[in-house]
């Protein structure tokens, strides 16, 4: 009875203290003389005005959580306010976003707290989602921005759905200028996503336009000052990897002469060892190239040997005839050194023989000089033929019968008389060329 009576005597006891216990926790927090700070942790904000039963539930007050997730949870011995179901996804830490002082307004948002993708919350319902402006994409926040503000945010372009021209409008973000040149709108043919200039390339595939809207020495580089005359169609001569090299196309140049040009300046005139001529470029030479040309000697100005020297152009031979103050077309012609076009014009030349005569066969010394073997008889046929000279044939007269000397016949082709006698008074019988230089035989 007595054990059984003082277990009853504690039971009374304690609901005295618990009771008293309880009469102080009716009362706010600083109204006690009990130093919560002792506790290590310190009543604050909110939890300044709770009643010790909330926390100290059934009067337990070693091994009281002090984790605010260990209290604000649902179903939990503590009844405090939990999360409601509409909490974004976090960690437990509450009070990296939360005051003691209220749940709301929240003091911050601790990113590094926060569950799931940005996109989980960032939806426009949860948390403020893309604006109805934001750039077409499928990338998840983080990549252009971070956790302290949207703003300034670090664009991505990696991730990007679209071309450029979706998003650089000159509304969404920037476009083209107004000096812009005239293009596609395939903006990353020309341009980095890193920034707009400097610009990689020109891809001229996207511009639009002839070369010249764009190639006149504002907008891009034009035609130089030393440039030659002609049209503005660029892309004729010139493509669009370089300047040069450039095929070169006459056709498009302004009309005007070769030389107007091609004077060694502007383009490439005559070398110093030029032929001396007045004749344009093209009286000779084709627009394809220098040489071959087709040379016409009409438009040469000076004699033949001025260029024909075997230097400038092909000159005699070693073995060439050696002629006094002669110039070449006095025995070639323009059309070809050979045949030549020599005719003897000396009033003393017999004419052309019927053999073919080599000129030295007369001219021995291969000059214009003539080496006569009887020198005597110049410049009659005997000059050359008085040794086949035969008196036999050639009667003068009868009675006694006497025959003609080579003196008095150097002339073969002349006319020949046979007469009676010594007195050479009467004719007996004539002949007259008996002997031609075109016949075959004497």
């Amino acid at each position: 009875m007595k054990r059984t009576a003082m277990i009853a005597a504690i039971g009374i006891l304690l609901a005295a203290v618990f009771s008293g216990v309880g009469n102080v926790s009716a009362q706010s927090a600083f109204r006690s003389d009990f130093d919560h700070l002792s506790t290590g942790f310190p009543l604050d904000g909110s939890h300044r005005n709770a009643d010790c039963q909330r926390c100290h539930v059934g009067g337990i007050f070693r091994g009281t959580p002090r984790e605010c997730s260990a209290c604000h949870e649902r179903g939990g011995l503590v009844r405090a306010t939990a999360m409601p179901t509409n909490h974004i996804l976090s960690s437990n830490l509450c009070e990296d976003c939360h005051l003691e002082t209220t749940w709301a307004p929240v003091r911050r948002v601790d990113h590094s707290q926060v569950i799931g993708s940005c996109s989980s919350c960032h939806n426009g319902s949860v948390a403020d989602g893309k604006p109805l402006d934001h750039p077409v994409t499928t990338a998840p926040c983080e990549f252009c921005h971070s956790s302290n503000a949207w703003l300034p945010a670090r664009f991505d372009h990696v991730n990007v759905t679209g071309n450029c021209i979706s998003c650089h409008n000159g509304t969404d973000a920037t476009g083209k200028n107004l000096t812009h040149i005239n293009t596609t709108n395939i903006c990353e043919d020309c341009h980095r996503t890193m920034a707009w200039e400097p610009v990689i390339r020109v891809d001229h595939l996207h511009v639009i336009g002839a070369c010249s809207s764009c190639h006149d020495g504002a907008v891009a580089l034009g035609k130089p000052l030393d440039h030659v005359q002609s049209g503005d169609n660029c892309d004729v001569c010139h493509t669009t990897n370089a300047w040069v090299p450039a095929v070169f196309d006459h056709a498009s140049v302004m009309p005007g002469t070769c030389s107007s040009c091609h004077d060694g300046t502007t383009a490439t005139g005559k070398n110093l060892t030029h032929i001396q001529t007045l004749a344009q470029c093209d009286d000779c030479h084709t627009t394809t190239a220098w040489s071959p040309a087709n040379f016409d000697h009409a438009a040469v100005t000076g004699s033949c040997d001025s260029c024909h020297n075997g230097t400038t152009a092909t000159g005699e031979d070693q073995g060439h005839f050696v002629t006094t103050g002669r110039d070449c077309n006095y025995c070639h012609s323009s059309n070809a050194w050979v045949p030549t076009l020599f005719m003897h014009a000396s009033p003393g030349y017999s004419g052309d023989h019927n053999v073919q005569l080599a000129c030295t066969d007369c001219h021995g010394g291969n000059t214009e000089i003539v080496t006569w073997p009887f020198a005597a008889y110049q410049p009659d046929c005997a000059g050359c033929h008085a040794g086949d000279f035969q008196s036999g044939p050639h009667k003068k007269y009868e009675n006694p019968d006497t025959s003609y000397l080579v003196s008095e016949l150097s002339d073969c082709t002349g006319a020949c008389h046979v007469y009676t006698d010594a007195t050479m008074t009467r004719i007996q019988r004539s002949r007259s060329g008996e002997h031609r230089t075109r016949s075959s035989g004497w």
